[in-house]
């Protein structure tokens, strides 16, 4: 059976082990090696930085804590001081080294591995910082997904950064507030992560229909409307072939985010409890943002004047559970307002 571990995730993905004692860092690399990891090697911290400066494939290290040279403590420092993206390290170390394990996880350090280090926990080790990484990445594509749709629909500047504070504002609350909808802090969190993409259906939109200046025609904003069937079906499709939860939510919230509680919106016209409860949060965030902001196609309007559509709009376009949110977060949804004009 083949027990390489796929990191066709991330390009090149190297592993760099530093560590002055040769037979221990052959023993490393020939565990790693045979697992599939393409691993770099060096003897000290110097020579660990200056390959570090010249691989930007580097993303998790290894690393001995008393080396000559520059030791591991000054290592981690300096890769954390230098790194353009995240870098996972692990700290080796003796039975006896409780405190220099709480000095290099204070330096930056990520975790520990006590020598000799055996095969098994070393790849479980591993393994744990490719999950971490893997989020990030995940993160990314999010974000870069979303600005396809954002440089497409000439969004204002920070649209996607205040509908996804707000969005978390919301979830977060209704997570503490409200025990019905059994929500966790995690779903709320992924809630916030995935609302970038609520809008990726976009990217399908004509131009003349995307861009213009005054009011739809009922034949445009019908074909306005299919921006949400395409991004929850896109998003759908990826997440059938990849079996990533959070793709699953940023399908909710791109599909139905235009749905109305009342039964009345697009594009299935789900009603009340039916739309899921991230497209519910998604809507508020997203009424609020876009009333609030200039448009081609319109001024923007005071919070006062948005706060009373929004309270009208209660049980009808609105879950009155998340307007309830909403006011009691009146004060943080103004910071984050004034925060990213």
């Amino acid at each position: 059976m083949n027990t390489k571990h796929d990191t066709s995730w991330i390009p090149k993905l190297s592993i760099l082990l530093v560590d002055d004692e040769s037979a221990q860092l052959m023993l490393l690399q020939m565990l790693l090696v045979q697992e599939g990891y393409h691993v770099l090697t060096a003897s000290n911290g110097q020579e660990a930085l200056e390959l570090f400066r010249k691989n930007p494939d580097i993303r998790l290290v290894v690393t001995d804590l008393n080396m000559p040279v520059m030791d591991g403590y000054e290592l981690i420092q300096h890769i954390r001081k230098e790194q353009s993206r995240y870098i996972y390290m692990i700290v080796l170390t003796s039975n006896e080294g409780k405190k220099s394990v709480v000095k290099a996880l204070n330096y930056g350090a990520d975790d520990f591995l006590t020598k000799p280090a055996l095969n098994e926990e070393l790849q479980l080790r591993i393994q744990s910082g490719i999950r971490l990484l893997r989020l990030e990445s995940h993160d990314e594509l999010i974000l870069s997904m979303a600005k396809l749709a954002e440089y497409r629909s000439e969004e204002t500047g920070y649209h996607l950064e205040r509908v996804q504070r707000y969005a978390w504002l919301l979830a977060k609350d209704i997570a503490e507030n409200c025990p019905k909808f059994e929500m966790s802090v995690n779903f709320a969190e992924e809630i916030s992560q995935v609302t970038p993409l609520h809008d990726i259906g976009k990217v399908a939109t004509p131009d003349h229909i995307l861009h213009k200046p005054g009011k739809l025609t009922d034949s445009e904003f019908e074909i306005m409307k299919d921006h949400a069937a395409i991004g929850g079906k896109m998003l759908l499709d990826i997440y059938a072939k990849t079996g990533s939860h959070y793709l699953k939510t940023a399908s909710d919230v791109a599909m139905y985010h235009h749905e109305k509680f009342n039964g009345k919106g697009y594009p299935e016209g789900l009603k009340g409890d039916d739309i899921p409860v991230s497209a519910r949060i998604m809507a508020l965030a997203d009424i609020y943002d876009a009333m609030t902001s200039k448009r081609c196609y319109k001024d923007e309007f005071s919070h006062d004047k948005v706060k009373t559509i929004i309270v009208e709009e209660r049980g009808s376009h609105l879950d009155p559970d998340v307007v309830d949110s909403f006011l009691r977060l009146e004060t943080q949804w103004l910071a984050i307002k004034e925060q990213f004009k």
